[in-house]
């Protein structure tokens, strides 16, 4: 996370991914953070390309690397921001200056309407542990404490190395230049938003294993197996084509494909099932629990077989959105006259059935936290005080459901953060909503 009490003058480049033409609205002046922001709108409405915007920063003393993944130096991100920063640093003396030290913390700010075409459940806000309904964001510093002070300066004309096929050079924008890269906005939306489903895999694979070790449910941890058994195949395939490599059948990616396929078709089934079981439930009248728990088993325990369900289809869609990156990518670089634009389509094809599971998962959350429960009825007209606590106990559960579920959220600008090392490796972050 970026602390920017530390920068005073930091580089800015306005990334093409393709050769457009658009009013100078650049300048060559420094720019304030809120200028840039409205910058960026300005230039995603104006260009018919995809136009990006990258920062460099100074790296902060205390970093953690071990959330992001490495790139060797000879990698295309690689090779690409190595390029475009040694080609820079000849005609602007700011970005010169900026990258002396070998080593910095670059920000790659994907605009919303690019975010949009690349999938909006492919990367979300993701909630804070510090401030009730706060998210986290790269804009904060180590308190908490929004510290965005810095102050913009564009960079100059540069041209960045236009491998694997695509175009690069500098794009005419009246008094400005926008940097032609396509390459390298590619490879940092598709490492990025990997190391971001990843991430999900990782918190999902947690939660199911503490699940499961409750339950002694042999059918669910035979699911899960197969779910977690896909990556070694999957990582695999990502460092390959990360690297420019050629999928081969001897990875197993195909049979990780089928479990994952397998996996989501369960979630699918089981998805029908809650909410044909809601559809059932009378409209505005509270509900017992012995009725809510038929359909929806161990809805009111901490670790029931409901739960895991929910965790694994999680874990099934983390893994089927890092699958889906990777083929994405597999077809740009097989086309790579139209890099982004077939990196996005690909996407975007792939991506509607993932969201529409995703935001049904959601929506019966919403609509079970919503339910009111029911004293269940029975002969003794009184409860004891144990009764009335597993009731209490069992709503605020249920009730809890909803948070932190988001249905149709709308797109924002998408930062991606990679470390560039003095050797020329690199380490991407996993992508934030901006």
């Amino acid at each position: 996370m970026i602390d920017y009490r530390k920068a005073t003058a930091v580089p800015v480049w306005t990334l093409a991914t393709g050769d457009v033409r658009v009013p100078d609205v650049v300048g060559g002046g420094p720019l304030t953070a809120e200028r840039l922001g409205e910058l960026r709108g300005v230039l995603a409405v104006l260009a018919d390309e995809p136009i990006a915007t990258l920062e460099v920063h100074p790296l902060p003393e205390e970093f953690d690397r071990s959330r992001g993944l490495p790139l060797d130096a000879v990698s295309p991100l690689a090779q690409h921001l190595s390029q475009l920063v040694t080609q820079t640093a000849r005609n602007s003396s700011a970005a010169a200056t900026a990258t002396a030290a070998g080593e910095n913390l670059y920000r790659i700010v994907i605009p919303a309407k690019v975010a949009a075409q690349v999938g909006q459940g492919m990367v979300r806000q993701m909630a804070s542990k510090a401030v009730a309904g706060g998210v986290r964001s790269p804009l904060v510093g180590p308190m908490g404490r929004v510290v965005a002070h810095a102050t913009y300066i564009p960079v100059g004309k540069a041209a960045a190395a236009g491998a694997a096929g695509a175009t690069a050079g500098v794009a005419a924008v009246g008094g400005a230049a926008l940097t032609v890269a396509a390459p390298l906005v590619l490879m940092a939306v598709a490492v990025g938003v990997s190391a971001h489903a990843d991430q999900q895999r990782q918190q999902a694979i947690e939660h199911i294993t503490e699940l499961l070790e409750r339950l002694h449910e042999e059918k669910l941890d035979d699911e899960h197996s197969a779910l977690d058994g896909c990556r070694g195949a999957i990582e695999k395939a990502t460092a390959i084509l990360l690297d420019q490599g050629k999928l081969g059948v001897s990875l197993g990616l195909d049979s990780a494909v089928y479990a994952i396929d397998t996996a989501l078709g369960k979630a699918g089934r089981r998805l029908t099932r809650w909410q044909n079981a809601l559809d059932a439930l009378p409209d505005g009248e509270a509900v017992e629990i012995g009725t809510l728990t038929k359909s929806f088993p161990g809805i009111d325990d901490q670790g029931g077989e409901f739960r895991a369900h929910l965790e694994l289809a999680s874990l099934a869609l983390a893994l089927k959105r890092r699958v889906v990156v990777l083929q994405a990518v597999e077809h740009a670089q097989n086309n790579p006259g139209n890099v982004f634009e077939s990196f996005t389509r690909e996407l975007k094809r792939d991506q509607q059935g993932l969201d529409e599971l995703e935001s049904g998962i959601a929506a019966v959350l919403l609509r079970l936290s919503a339910l009111e429960l029911a004293r269940p009825n029975g002969l003794r007209p009184v409860f004891t005080p144990g009764d009335v606590d597993r009731l209490m106990r069992a709503a605020h559960r249920i009730n809890r459901l909803g948070e932190n579920v988001t249905v149709n959220s709308r797109a924002t600008d998408v930062t991606i953060e990679v470390v560039r090392n003095r050797d020329g490796s690199v380490v991407v972050f996993p992508a934030l909503t901006a």
